[in-house]
């Protein structure tokens, strides 16, 4: 299929530019390729809904800049540690109110339905750019007299430790593939309906205490996990 040959040139192009590099044209573009326009904007356009390319109107198509990454790392055999991603990561508090947990969050976080429990949604930002907007869900009584101002830079999971002297140590956390919605969409800076990661995770203290479940949609074109695998003499 002459479009999928097409997107594998451009990929090729692609792999030898860098992050935010302009592309020719597509005049250019498709007199080198053989194709015509039409055939190479439908696969420039395949690329740009994957995140590897990007559109700027009155500019050009450029590569899509760099990614900010996390690194998930092997400590054992069976468990893996988590470092902070990289860049400099700023919160702007978008929604802080407390309320009663209700049936579903209670059994999430093993508290009594009218349990107090602090909602906080913050975007998440590196340098001036959002990242990731973040929903975290946690009772009032694990650290009880935050501040929205609190939140907005340094890790909250420091501040639980140095605080409130809760200490996380362990957290479920699923990753999945997921598309933006309008309000994604506008808070991210990003089309509607574009390559996203949904992170879900609860998260618990020294003492097994749940004390955190959180949900976040990551922009898929500036977001990526590399995670070290160890392997022993039973690994498949």
């Amino acid at each position: 299929m002459k479009r999928a040959r097409v997107r594998e040139q451009l990929l090729t192009l692609i792999e030898g530019r860098g992050p935010g590099e302009l592309i020719p044209s597509e005049r250019e573009l498709s007199e080198r390729l053989g194709v015509s326009r039409p055939t190479l904007r439908a696969a420039v356009d395949d690329l740009a809904q994957a995140g590897l390319l990007v559109r700027q109107h009155g500019r050009g198509t450029f590569t899509s800049a760099h990614k900010v990454t996390q690194e998930i790392t092997p400590s054992t055999m069976t468990e893996f540690y988590a470092p902070p991603a990289e860049g400099n990561w700023l919160s702007r508090v978008m929604a802080f109110e407390v309320a009663p947990a209700g049936a579903q969050l209670g059994h999430r976080l093993r508290v009594s339905p009218s349990e107090p429990v602090l909602n906080v949604t913050r975007l998440r930002l590196v340098g001036d750019e959002p990242m990731a907007i973040e929903k975290i869900q946690l009772p009032q009584a694990v650290a009880p007299g935050l501040d929205p101002k609190d939140l907005e830079s340094g890790s909250l999971y420091q501040l639980l430790r140095v605080r409130y002297q809760v200490v996380v140590t362990d957290a479920v956390q699923t990753i999945e593939p997921t598309v933006t919605d309008a309000t994604e969409a506008e808070l991210l800076g990003v089309p509607l309906y574009a390559p996203a990661l949904m992170f879900e995770r609860t998260t618990r203290d020294s003492g097994g205490r749940v004390v955190e479940y959180v949900r976040s949609i990551y922009r898929g074109d500036r977001y990526r996990i590399t995670t070290h695998l160890r392997f022993d003499s039973e690994s498949g």
